[in-house]
């Protein structure tokens, strides 16, 4: 059985949220200059359509695990 020392384990993981943070990141700067603003239009949640909503989750799902 081939064991690995806990340290690889540590820099596996420490690499792989780096990057995960680094690519959510970059993510949220495509959305920024990409996608519409819905503050800027003023778009009303409660009237908002099923595309604005979805919008507006993907945004925040994105921001969130930006700033983690």
């Amino acid at each position: 059985m081939n064991k690995k020392n806990p340290d690889e384990f540590q820099d596996f993981f420490y690499y792989f949220n780096n990057m995960k943070k680094k690519f959510f990141k970059t993510l949220a700067k495509i959305n920024k200059a990409v996608l519409p603003s819905l503050t800027k239009n003023k778009v009303d949640l409660s009237k908002a359509s099923k595309f604005q909503m979805a919008l507006l989750g993907f945004k925040l799902w994105v921001t969130k695990n930006a700033l983690d």
